[in-house]
C-alpha cells in the first residue's frame, strides 16, 4: 500500500500539475497518438505497448486514436537534439520553458479525471533508455506521477534497472484503475478502502 500512496500522492516535478496530492487517472478511454520524429521508426513499439497496457490494467481502455484529434495522450518520439525544441513546442507551447530530465510526461487533469498527457520519449540513447522511458513516462501519463526511491520492482524509481511494465507496477496500475478510485480523492479517503482494493486486484491478478 505503501507504494501506492507514494506513487500516486505527490509529483516528481511538483509545479507542473493541478492539485498534486489528490488522485489523478482517466474516466474515459485512453485514445493514443505517436508523433514519431526520431530518425528510427519506433511508431510499432509504441503501440505494442499500448495493446499491453489495455490487456494488463482491469478498467482502463486504451488504444490507437483513429485520427489526432481523437487523440488524448500524444507521445512524440524524438532524437535528444529535438528535445528541447519539442518539449517547448509542443508540450508546454513555451520556447522558453525548462526541459528538464531524460525524458517527460505532462498532464493535465482536474476533479473530473486527467483530460490529456503528452509524453517524450528519446530515441537515440539506446536501447535501456528508450524502453525505460516509454514504459516509465507512458504509465505517469496515466496518473502515478511521483517517483519512489525505495520501490526495488518499478519503473517509478530512478534509481532502479526496470524497463519493463513489472508486475509490481501492474498491481499499482490496476489498483489505480479499480473503480472505487475516483478522481480528486485525497489520501485520508483513499486510505479508508485501500486494504480491499489490495486484496480485490490481488485476487484478480492472480
Amino acid at each position: 500500500m505503501a507504494g501506492f500512496v507514494n506513487t500516486v500522492f505527490g509529483l516528481e516535478y511538483r509545479s507542473w500539475s493541478w492539485q498534486p496530492y489528490l488522485v489523478k487517472k482517466y474516466t474515459r478511454p485512453v485514445r493514443f497518438q505517436v508523433h514519431n520524429l526520431a530518425r528510427r521508426n519506433r511508431t510499432a513499439t509504441v503501440e505494442a505497448f499500448v495493446r499491453e497496457i489495455d490487456r494488463k490494467i482491469h478498467g482502463l481502455s486504451a488504444s490507437m486514436a483513429a485520427t489526432p484529434e481523437e487523440a488524448n495522450f500524444h507521445v512524440f518520439v524524438v532524437d535528444r537534439s529535438q528535445y528541447v525544441d519539442v518539449v517547448r513546442r509542443d508540450i508546454y507551447r513555451d520556447m522558453t520553458a525548462t526541459a528538464p530530465g531524460r525524458c517527460l510526461v505532462r498532464v493535465e487533469s482536474g476533479r473530473r479525471g486527467i483530460t490529456r498527457s503528452s509524453a517524450v520519449i528519446v530515441s537515440d540513447e539506446g536501447e535501456f533508455l528508450f524502453n525505460r522511458c516509454l514504459v516509465e513516462e507512458i504509465l505517469q501519463g496515466l496518473g502515478p506521477m511521483n517517483d519512489d526511491p525505495s520501490l526495488a520492482h518499478s519503473v517509478f524509481n530512478d534509481y532502479s534497472r526496470h524497463s519493463r511494465f513489472t508486475a509490481f507496477d501492474q498491481f499499482l496500475l490496476n489498483m489505480l484503475y479499480d473503480p472505487r478510485v475516483k478522481p480528486g480523492m485525497n489520501r485520508p479517503q483513499m486510505e479508508e478502502i485501500l486494504p480491499v482494493i489490495v486484496r480485490d486486484v490481488r485476487r484478480r491478478l492472480n
